[in-house]
């Protein structure tokens, strides 16, 4: 598979041949599974003595003429602590048990079970990153995840463009950046945040954002922007290249190109 080099100008310098993986078969369903796997989850769970902490201790028993008992008073048969006593009158109150009040949790959530519960094996892992880098360069996929756009308007895809890119201030790389894509293109790119309609905004999710570009740099190369999100080549994972679906618009710095080529 070939793409066009560009250089800053956005003008072709020549063509180059593409790393494997830019041609590897999209499986959708593995790409899926790795990105669920790689979801965060908080552990949480209530403290390991929460309700334990009381002075309760043991069950009341109903045999008869024993101290300390409740024969004959109808009480269930649970711990509980004194809350105050007058001889062998006691005030008690439950405690410990999930229906007392100041007990423990019925079937409170655990962290073991939430620790390690997404793995993926080796290969699979390797297939998605594959096909999450080939989606980037095929043309029906990105006109799917970005609904407004046509395939006739994207060209050149995969978009690579020489090392000098990185020596570019931000207002030279927007117009960069705009003369590869074009205008339609560009729109989807930028990175923009909306407020959020309804009671989400109070929900702690107040501001709802887009995907943008992703710009794939090698793996000493750094690009300040915030207009676009910034990668390098070496920590790229699935998650980045395929958040909110596969086809995510991408551009590749010539650096990149050649690691993933090298990569086996």
């Amino acid at each position: 598979m070939k793409a066009q080099l560009l250089n800053i100008n956005g003008e072709k310098i020549k063509d180059i041949n593409l790393p494997k993986c830019f041609s590897s078969k999209i499986r959708e369903d593995i790409v899926q599974k790795v990105i669920e796997a790689k979801k965060i989850n908080q552990p949480y769970s209530p403290s390991p003595v929460a309700g334990k902490q009381s002075s309760a201790r043991g069950k009341i028993r109903h045999r008869r003429h024993v101290w300390q008992t409740h024969y004959g008073r109808g009480m269930s048969r649970i711990p509980r602590k004194v809350m105050s006593r007058r001889g062998t009158q006691f005030n008690w109150e439950g405690a410990s048990v999930p229906f007392a009040k100041g007990g423990i949790r019925a079937h409170p959530p655990k962290i073991l079970s939430m620790v390690g519960a997404g793995r993926i094996n080796k290969k699979e892992f390797k297939i998605a990153l594959n096909s999450a880098i080939s989606s980037t360069a095929n043309i029906k996929l990105i006109s799917k995840k970005y609904k407004t756009i046509e395939e006739k308007e994207i060209k050149n895809s995969p978009f690579i463009v020489e090392k000098k890119i990185i020596s570019l201030k931000s207002k030279e790389l927007l117009g960069l950046i705009k003369k590869i894509l074009g205008e339609k293109l560009f729109n989807v790119a930028v990175k923009t945040r909306a407020q959020r309609a309804g009671k989400g905004k109070l929900r702690g999710r107040k501001y709802k954002k887009n995907a943008g570009l992703l710009i794939v740099v090698g793996e000493k190369e750094k690009i300040k922007t915030k207009s676009f999100e910034v990668i390098s080549v070496k920590e790229m994972g699935v998650a980045d290249l395929a958040r909110g679906g596969l086809g995510r618009l991408a551009i590749y710095t010539e650096d990149a190109i050649k690691y993933l080529e090298n990569k086996k």
